[in-house]
């Protein structure tokens, strides 16, 4: 093991302590959610209002010193109110650029799918290219940059449902899940013994180290017969009957990134199957489309994948 993979894995543990001290329990989100951020993925979390979406959110960007912004997606939302433009300056009789909530590292998209598609499709180009482009002008945004997004799953009404473009775009869908009976007993436990709501964290790294942990795992190995396993289960997604639009290649390239994030986390210098296997559902989840006559139908695409891992040979890769 090298050193950057040490200090990879060392730096990725104290961040995940410190996020720990402010958000209890969810051990595997957070360790999913911080494998997503180096590996330089999207995340998009889907569930219940309340639940800490945008407490890990901010937790994270404080624990790894990265700048934070949230912008609250609603149906008036206008695409300049994300990306920002022009204004005039009277005092110097010229055109100023304002910078909007998207010029940040960490964007905490909230409610993503009550803005309209026009507003939506905003974000595509930032989260896609790493950029906005303004009166003809593109603008790099802030590296490392990332987009959680969060979106209520039983809210119709008044919402408009992501295209699979954007969709596409997130590495991961992830849903925070309720906290158990001793999970909420001790939120209310750390409550009782503190004066503000807040926890204040401590910054362990910062976007210029969090920039080279994300080159690291770069270096991390995908053995041959690794990478034919991850083709060969996006493959069966397309496969099936119950399926109208299988994963993509970009779905693919996101299990190659998040395997190799998170074996570098383990302080692993190779991935396993296990970490492909971990990300099945986080991976495919939101890019399987289903047939018309299995839309109304609870846990299908969950069938899906897990038959589609089930139907693939488990390769043995020597360590």
């Amino acid at each position: 093991m090298t050193e950057k993979s040490t200090n990879l894995a060392e730096n990725s543990r104290l961040a995940l302590d410190e996020v720990r001290r402010a958000v209890v329990g969810k051990t595997d989100l957070l360790e999913m959610v911080l494998a997503s951020i180096l590996a330089g993925g999207h995340v998009l979390l889907e569930d219940f209002p309340g639940l800490g979406k945008t407490l890990i959110a901010r937790s994270f960007a404080t624990a790894l010193g990265l700048e934070f912004k949230r912008i609250q997606f609603t149906p008036d939302l206008l695409p300049g109110d994300i990306t920002g433009g022009y204004i005039f300056n009277r005092n110097e009789n010229r055109f100023d650029l304002r910078q909007g909530p998207v010029f940040a590292n960490i964007v905490l998209a909230d409610e993503i799918n009550r803005a309209s598609p026009k507003t939506q499709s905003a974000l595509l180009e930032a989260m896609s290219e790493g950029q906005v482009t303004l009166e003809g002008e593109t603008m790099r945004l802030p590296q490392p940059f990332l987009v959680l997004a969060t979106q209520n799953p039983i809210e119709y009404e008044g919402t408009f449902p992501l295209p699979e473009a954007q969709l596409d775009r997130f590495m991961l869908k992830l849903s925070v899940g309720y906290p158990d009976l001793d999970e909420e007993r001790e939120i209310l436990h750390r409550r009782g013994n503190r004066v503000d709501d807040e926890v204040i964290l401590n910054a362990i790294t910062n976007a210029a180290a969090l920039r080279e942990m994300r080159l690291a795992t770069e270096d991390v190995h995908v053995d041959e017969d690794l990478e034919r396993y991850i083709a060969a289960i996006v493959h069966e997604t397309r496969k099936d009957r119950r399926v109208a639009v299988g994963a993509s290649p970009r779905g693919s390239l996101a299990f190659l990134k998040i395997a190799r994030a998170y074996a570098a986390m383990q302080g692993r210098d190779y991935v396993l199957p296990d970490d492909i296997k971990r990300f099945g559902t986080a991976v495919l989840s939101h890019r399987i489309i289903l047939q018309p006559e299995y839309w109304m139908a609870s846990k299908v695409t969950d069938d899906v994948i897990r038959d589609a891992f089930a139907r693939v040979p488990v390769p043995v890769v020597e360590k």
